[in-house]
């Protein structure tokens, strides 16, 4: 097996067992964008804005909320763990096969260039 292939699996199998595995173990509790849109709030026991003044109050929702990859998981899979993982892995093979296809692409008419120049 070549360099470049050997390297490019390696790679691939890394982003897969991080998206894959790992991503189950990330914090539930808000990153620093959503702490900072909070602040000034005061919140219920369901996480819904009782009071308080904050950028939180203004948020809508989001366009893909009913998409089968939406919140991180899979939809119609009940096993919270399963369905993230398959959530993560999917997104790791669909950016790979794009990354892939442009990069096939860019390279195909490179090549293609090159030759009809030499002749």
């Amino acid at each position: 097996m070549k360099k470049s292939t050997w390297f490019i699996l390696s790679g691939l199998i890394a982003a897969l067992l991080l998206a894959g595995v790992v991503s189950n173990y990330a914090s539930g509790h808000p990153d620093g964008l959503d702490s900072v849109a909070r602040e000034g709030c005061t919140f219920d026991a369901d996480d819904h804005i009782t009071g308080g003044t904050c950028m939180a109050q203004s948020e809508t929702d989001n366009a893909t909320k009913d998409s089968p990859l939406a919140g991180y998981g899979l939809r119609g899979i009940g096993n919270d763990f399963l369905s993230t993982g398959l959530s993560g892995a999917i997104g790791v093979v669909a950016t790979f096969a794009l990354g892939g296809g442009v990069f096939w692409l860019l390279r195909a008419g490179r090549s293609s260039r090159s030759s009809h120049q030499a002749g």
